[in-house]
């Protein structure tokens, strides 16, 4: 099967950092569906683990955890798949990747894919609709009420995949004020037709910002993205008591900084479940479906923002440099296999 992969950690520059290669098609555990891929997108985890991965045994590297296609075939003990269905799931960090054309997957961490989008839109959903729909709900607890919370909730960084969908989750399923931080016109633009209520600039001071729009405190804030540059600023905006969650891998930061407003701080990993194998992985699953069902109705959108053609190296090369660049906007999918 035509795959992407590489065997040593490289710059994106490199031309060997990203290579076309044939491999064996996988074999399905006993949970496991084998799907053919349609299509994937590319997420800041590709590039952080292309960095710092290394083949072993020989075997090279396959990146890639979005995917949407069909099920081929499914392992001893599935029971919620069959061959033919159309499926989505952002993969589990420390199995092959899904940059290639068939893949296998732990079916408890697989949805049914919307009815309503192809494959390359509904690419761009999985892995950003867990993070964004655990960080909201799971970590920092906010209530799903529409007419509930008051209040407010800054996404900081939110023209990439995961605020894109934070957005329209936090407008659909709560009462708060959603504050989206976005420091050019076109991701301005992209983060207010997500149904952002405002937008401030995060080359600028937060707190002073935040006085700008008349909101001079809140009290949830979700950092995306360079969370140790902004964490003075976070820690100033905070309202006390509030919570702040982050999904990115800073460098050290002094959280003691919380500790006059009595602020809680959170993590969230969407692969924790799939990593320790853990007893509710099927939540995972039943997110998934959920989401599908919310695309169905209209009430949430696709998130995809480039289309990079077909899935090869050279085009994947193009992406893990947008993402790296921290210009992009929305999610980059890529569709097929070949040149």
């Amino acid at each position: 099967m035509k795959a992407v992969a590489y065997y040593e950690p490289k710059a994106i520059s490199e031309s060997d950092s990203l290579i076309d290669v044939e491999l064996p098609e996988p074999t399905a555990g006993e949970r496991d569906l084998i799907v053919h891929v349609h299509a994937v997108s590319v997420n800041p985890v590709d590039t952080k683990v292309r960095k710092s991965r290394k083949a072993e045994g020989g075997q090279p590297v396959v990146l890639g955890w979005d995917a949407t296609g069909v099920v081929k075939s499914v392992g001893s003990k599935v029971t919620m798949f069959k061959p033919g269905d159309r499926v989505w799931y952002a993969g589990n960090l420390i199995r092959p990747g899904t940059n290639s054309e068939y893949h296998a997957v732990d079916e408890r961490i697989v949805g049914r894919m919307p009815k309503t989008l192809d494959f390359a839109d509904a690419a761009a959903l999985p892995l950003t609709s867990i993070t964004a729909w655990e960080l909201l709900f799971d970590r920092l607890e906010v209530p799903t009420e529409k007419g509930g919370k008051s209040g407010s909730l800054m996404i900081v960084g939110a023209a990439g995949g995961v605020g894109s969908i934070m957005i329209q989750l936090a407008r659909k399923l709560t009462g708060l004020t959603v504050i989206a931080t976005a420091s050019r016109p076109e991701t301005q633009a992209w983060v207010k037709e997500l149904g952002a209520h405002h937008t401030v600039d995060h080359t600028k001071p937060l707190a002073e910002e935040l006085k700008r729009i008349g909101i001079p405190e809140v009290e949830y804030i979700a950092s995306l993205n360079q969370t140790d540059h902004h964490f003075p600023q976070i820690a100033e905006s905070l309202a006390p008591q509030g919570k702040v969650g982050l999904i990115d891998d800073p460098e050290l930061f002094d959280v003691r900084l919380l500790k006059r407003k009595s602020g809680s701080l959170h993590w969230e990993l969407m692969y924790t479940r799939s990593l320790y194998d853990t007893a509710d992985q099927i939540k995972q699953h039943d997110l998934l479906c959920k989401v599908a069902e919310m695309i169905d109705d209209g009430t949430l959108r696709t998130t995809a923002g480039e289309h990079f053609g077909k899935v090869n190296a050279a085009n994947l090369k193009r992406a893990h440099a947008l993402i790296e660049s921290n210009r992009a906007k929305g999610k980059i999918v890529l569709e097929g296999f070949g040149v």
